[in-house]
């Protein structure tokens, strides 16, 4: 189970969660001293605002927080590091939804990147389970933000292509799932060409792969995750500026993201075959990168001119959506750090979704309203596919054009799904630029809960 979620104890004190208009009823039923407490220390129930109010014998005998929303799922992050270590509960007894939500909160508010940290490890407060919280559901969930954020933020030097597939590998073991990894110039043998055009500036030292997982039984509905792993990006021979490149640790999150939500599928046991592919990649400067207007082939059998080495990662994604889509799979999703052009327009919180299926799209809104993983939906505008076209290819994959740059990303990927395959593409930020209790700056898991809750109402557990 999570960390710091136990099971109910005889001396937790009691956590009271209180909006403005709940305050001074809650006060009216309570002791003189509790009334006059809360007054003195001026707790008016604002949004996280905590009050610790002490027992008669001098030790902690409650505590309130202040909510703004009663439907915020993040409320209960604010107080693991605002309370002494001990033993807490909630009192009233939450619902199933809000239970499931606070004991999620609490578990992530305890999260921290410590890998290359040498010091003592913090003793957090620990929260009695609510009753009505699903264990199952918060545990799958824990596990997988927990190793979205673990795998964006170890730095590229530990993270490359081989560590990537490592990691598949160990969930693989964990799984009982099937894993095949295609290496080097093993790419070029089996038609991954676009793939090895963006990874083979690294290959000396970083050979690029393709990192491929299935489980489950081959006969069940087929669900294909596509990942973007650029292990890291320094934007090829367009090389980026130091600005621009110094997250790019972080480019690997959609393949992150992928293997996070694969994670929560096998772990519900959810009556699908499974599949995830994962092109692994470092996009570098060598002497055999790619340049500017070469024209690559593609596993499709789509000619690409490349307009701009720093649009690398739907190179390596065409590869991946082709052969996904040869399957013809009930559902097809892919996830990626794609285009700043997606953050300029919906900010870092806000998912791009694209999709040629209006019934995926509206399951993946409805799942993000409901988990409150919120999603936005961006048109695959027909009309701007002229922007991508070539003088010289079958087309290009960066259009001349400043406008308009996350929907042309998302039509050059539409290029290589085959038409009748149902097709998501989430184009996401992967990172909090600050702290906010329970997602600290840092790599960030966007939309799982909202993408498996989707994926579950089509194949629910049997």
């Amino acid at each position: 189970m999570p960390d710091y979620l136990v099971e109910a104890g005889a001396g937790a004190v009691e956590v009271t969660a209180l909006d403005k208009a709940a305050l001074a009823p809650w006060l009216a039923g309570q002791p003189e001293t509790v009334r006059a407490w809360v007054a003195a220390t001026g707790f008016k129930a604002e949004d996280g605002a905590v009050c610790l109010v002490p027992a008669a014998d001098g030790r902690l005998g409650r505590v309130l927080l202040g909510l703004a929303d009663q439907d915020d799922p993040w409320a209960f992050a604010a107080l693991p590091g605002r309370l002494p270590p001990g033993d807490y509960r909630i009192v009233p007894e939450p619902e199933s939804r809000a239970a499931t939500q606070a004991a999620l909160a609490w578990s992530l508010a305890t999260y921290s990147f410590e890998r290359y940290k040498k010091r003592a490890a913090k003793t957090w407060p620990r929260l009695a389970w609510p009753e009505a919280a699903d264990r199952a559901q918060v545990q799958r969930s824990h596990d997988a933000i927990t190793l979205v954020r673990d795998l964006i933020n170890t730095p590229a030097a530990d993270m490359g292509p081989a560590e990537l597939a490592n990691a598949a590998e160990q969930m693989a073991a964990r799984f009982g799932a099937r894993l095949r990894v295609i290496v080097g110039d093993g790419l070029l043998a089996e038609n991954y060409p676009a793939i090895h055009a963006v990874g083979r500036a690294a290959a000396s030292h970083r050979r690029p792969r393709l990192i491929d997982l299935a489980w489950g039984d081959e006969a069940a509905p087929k669900v294909t995750l596509v990942g973007k792993g650029v292990c890291f990006d320094t934007g090829g021979l367009d090389l980026k500026p130091s600005s621009g490149m110094k997250l790019m640790k972080k480019d690997m999150g959609g393949a992150a993201h992928v293997l996070g939500l694969a994670s929560m599928i096998m772990a519900a046991g959810l009556p699908i075959r499974l599949r995830v592919l994962i092109p692994a990649v470092e996009n570098s400067v060598s002497g055999d990168a790619m340049r500017p207007l070469d024209v690559l082939a593609t596993r499709k059998g789509l000619s690409v001119e490349i307009g701009n080495t720093d649009a690398e990662g739907r190179l390596i994604l065409c590869d991946a959506l082709a052969e996904a889509s040869a399957e013809a799979p009930a559902l097809l999703i892919d996830m990626a750090t794609l285009t700043g052009a997606a953050r300029s327009a919906l900010g870092t919180d806000l998912p791009a979704l694209f999709s040629n299926d209006d019934r995926l799209a509206d399951d993946i809104l409805r799942a993000g309203e409901a988990e409150a993983e919120p999603v936005w939906r961006l048109p695959l505008h027909k009309p701007y596919r002229r922007m991508l076209d070539s003088k010289v290819a079958d087309l290009t994959n960066a259009s001349d054009s400043p406008h308009a740059g996350a929907i042309t990303a998302a039509l050059f990927l539409q290029e290589f799904v085959a038409p009748g395959v149902a097709w998501a593409h989430l184009d996401l930020m992967a990172w909090n630029g600050a702290s906010r209790p329970g997602r600290p700056e840092g790599g960030e898991a966007l939309a799982l809960r909202a993408l498996f809750r989707a994926i579950a109402g089509r194949f629910p557990p049997l």
